[in-house]
């Protein structure tokens, strides 16, 4: 016994002492020990700091250990990072669209008081505003949640608030009745990422179109756009950042989502420095919107067939950008603005929002 404890003894520490030689070794450049540092250097303590900066970042066991409790909650409890659900079939949705947030309801009904307040002063400058919210993934497909619940604040949210909307007089359209019809010819959101497919955002703008072509001016010009496509390409989601199983254990990780790059032109454009117009229609809102991977602005242009002006922004919340868009000057001039606004966030404080202040009732 004495001596099974001694040789298990012995080889933890070569293993330790072969995985800190190794360590050692890697903060060395080119492998070659460094050459003797200035007194002084050492004596300010600047050595010390290099080298721990050097060995945190080449330790091999540090990113294996992150990798190894990485594949344990994940195999034995599907769980990853605070922020992530994991699914069945390879599917990952975001703890928004579960977490139950303190006073949500309060907030629900501050965002939707903060939305009329949006919508009267647009109708004020002759500005219609139609709200393109935005269904939560886990909503469209709770197929693929298996046990996981959201919160009870997300039940029948998606209809509470476009119905809320609705009775104050602002443009709603029905996206998630849409994506559930789209659904069941291509998928609309991707598997491995918070946001919709080119599909999904496809869904949506037609379905927004056919709402504002009753507000369209008899004379207004009609235009054609033609959306070029790039190769398929893989697509690992924003959601896999939750589960940090690279490099050791990336086998593990669900298949990446497959994404068709494209780009949406008007047809017949040749010059791109030709005078165009101030187009009448504006879009605000997040990066389902701001991001050129799902291409929604110019499957708004197609479906509406004009040109669109994209003022969405990435990483702001949808709230942010439309205080920016106010403040600028910008709204008397539109005649229609499209604010797309995931409905997740509806009951998140404003504190929780990405660069958000931490009240939000000001527009």
């Amino acid at each position: 016994m004495r001596a099974y404890a001694f040789v298990h003894t012995a080889l933890f520490i070569g293993s330790i002492a072969a995985i800190g030689a190794t360590a050692v070794a890697r903060t060395w450049p080119d492998g070659a020990p460094p050459a003797i540092p200035d007194a002084g250097r050492v004596a300010a303590g600047d050595v010390a700091r290099d080298f721990e900066s050097l060995y945190d970042e080449r330790f091999p066991v540090r990113t294996f250990g992150t990798n190894v409790w990485a594949a344990v909650q994940y195999l034995l409890f599907r769980e990853g990072r605070p922020g992530v659900i994991v699914g069945e079939h390879g599917w990952l949705y975001t703890a928004e669209e579960f977490r139950g947030w303190p006073q949500a309801q309060a907030r629900i009904d501050a965002h939707l008081d903060l939305i009329a307040s949006v919508h009267r002063r647009m109708a004020g400058s002759g500005s219609a505003l139609v709200v393109a919210l935005v269904p939560a993934k886990a909503r469209v497909y709770p197929e693929h949640r298996g046990d996981e619940t959201p919160a009870s604040v997300h039940d029948g949210l998606y209809r509470q608030a476009r119905g809320a909307l609705l009775a104050r007089g602002i443009m709603a359209p029905d996206l998630l009745t849409a994506m559930q019809r789209c659904k069941t010819r291509s998928e609309v959101f991707l598997r491995t990422d918070t946001h919709w497919t080119p599909r999904g955002a496809q869904c949506a703008a037609e379905e927004i179109a056919l709402n504002i072509a009753p507000l369209r001016a008899p004379d207004t010009p009609m235009q054609d756009f033609v959306t070029e496509h790039g190769a398929p390409a893989a697509h690992a989601g924003d959601l896999t950042r939750f589960l940090p199983l690279a490099p050791h254990f990336a086998a593990l990780l669900p298949a990446p989502d497959t994404l068709t790059p494209s780009t949406t032109f008007a047809a017949g454009q040749n010059d791109l420095l030709a005078d165009t117009p101030t187009p009448a229609t504006v879009l605000i809102g997040t990066s389902y919107s701001a991001d050129p991977a799902w291409n929604f602005d110019g499957a708004l242009k197609t479906a509406l067939r004009e040109d669109v002006l994209n003022l969405a922004e990435s990483g702001h919340g949808p709230f942010a950008p439309m205080r920016r868009y106010l403040e600028s000057g910008v709204g008397p001039r539109a005649r229609v603005v499209v604010w797309e606004l995931p409905e997740r966030y509806l009951p998140m404080p404003d504190s929780a929002m990405p660069n958000e202040p931490s009240t939000g009732e000001s527009t």
